[in-house]
């Protein structure tokens, strides 16, 4: 993997990391960057990770000559294409922020819907247990075989996983960086974040989000190879599921555990072994 940064003075370390992947998408490069850039002064201190998957076209050359004056651009590369999740992952891994979202290459997801995607995570008084805000489309601008396709996704995987989340296709999603670097890695693993993260124990919040057409560039998959891989990773998910660690670990100082009364049986112990030693 080799990553490319600015030339320019680097910004300190931000609150904030956008993560986007991108394959063959020179065509969306400078509208992505250009939007994001309109939509940065509406979010706390950021990133933008634009990580190239692999392209075949000039989306690495654009991405840096968009990175010369701009020291809040990124980008990191793949030899060769990994798949959405696997770019998405590389992208968090390089992250500066403690928070991360992630959008779309295609800009089917606007970037202006990062504000209120981020708003739990970033509320005054925010629950010290919630770990990811999914995106939910609504108005979907899609072929309809693509939302039917979608739709029957959808329903299957909440029925099988219980997840309470009604799209989980959508691209525009917030989480904690540490919850996210927790989760078990496998390819396609983005369609089920809010299950694994509920898995791990963390709170997942939903917002309604817009969506647009695609203008530029295509599709990376078929409904016919999304369901085939769907359907094997679904009942991957479900077993991770029922094989989860219940137990979460905290930290404890003395005082924590001498603070609290003995157990009956234990402080029975500790008397017939004084008794023991009075009587020696």
């Amino acid at each position: 993997m080799q990553t490319i940064r600015g030339d320019g003075p680097q910004p300190s370390a931000p609150l904030l990391s956008i993560i986007s992947p991108m394959h063959n998408e020179a065509e969306n490069v400078a509208a992505m960057v250009r939007e994001i850039e309109e939509v940065r002064p509406h979010l706390p201190a950021s990133e933008l990770i634009l990580v190239d998957d692999g392209s075949k076209d000039d989306t690495a050359r654009r991405i840096a000559e968009l990175m010369v004056d701009r020291p809040w651009l990124r980008l990191i590369q793949h030899k060769r294409a990994a798949g959405q999740s696997a770019a998405v992952h590389s992208g968090v891994l390089a992250a500066h922020g403690t928070l991360c979202c992630t959008l779309d290459g295609d800009l089917q997801n606007p970037p202006s819907q990062l504000v209120p995607l981020c708003a739990p995570l970033l509320a005054e008084g925010v629950a010290a247990d919630l770990g990811l805000v999914a995106g939910q489309r609504q108005g979907r601008q899609d072929t309809w075989s693509k939302k039917l396709a979608s739709r029957a996704a959808n329903a299957l995987r909440s029925y099988v996983l219980n997840d309470a989340t009604r799209d989980t296709g959508c691209g525009l999603k917030a989480f904690r960086r540490d919850a996210f670097l927790e989760l078990p890695f496998f390819n396609h693993m983005h369609r089920y974040l809010p299950a694994l993260f509920a898995r791990h124990g963390w709170a997942v919040a939903h917002v309604d989000v817009t969506h647009r057409a695609r203008v530029e560039g295509q599709s990376k998959y078929t409904n016919l190879q999304r369901a085939l891989v769907g359907l094997w990773d679904l009942m991957g998910v479900a077993w991770l599921i029922r094989r989860a660690k219940t137990a979460r670990p905290s930290e404890a100082t003395p005082s924590d555990i001498l603070a609290k009364p003995q157990t009956e049986g234990v402080a029975k112990a500790h008397s017939s072994q004084a008794n023991e030693e009075i009587h020696a």
